[in-house]
């Protein structure tokens, strides 16, 4: 069994507000960085999981991803394993 290093990027649905976001980037603004438009805030884990291969480290990645990490409703997420992206 090897370790995979899986790193998820969680992130709103596009289509949907994201008031963390808006919230960063009136702070922003406000700050005197006006160049800056459309902040959307998520999250960034990194996880070692021990598989029998980079596809079931995926798997339970995915899996981590719809049970916990994400909520399907709102969010959308990015998995890469070992450096190699995939949905």
């Amino acid at each position: 069994m090897s370790a995979f290093r899986v790193e998820v990027r969680v992130m709103p649905r596009a289509a949907l507000l994201d008031p963390q976001g808006q919230a960063v980037e009136h702070a922003l603004h406000a700050l005197g960085f006006g160049e800056v438009a459309r902040v959307r805030m998520g999250k960034h884990l990194v996880l070692d999981v021990k598989a029998a291969s980079r596809d079931e480290a995926l798997e339970r990645a995915r899996a981590m991803c719809d049970r916990l990490l994400a909520n399907p409703v709102t969010e959308d997420y990015d998995l890469a394993v070992d450096g190699g992206a995939t949905r």
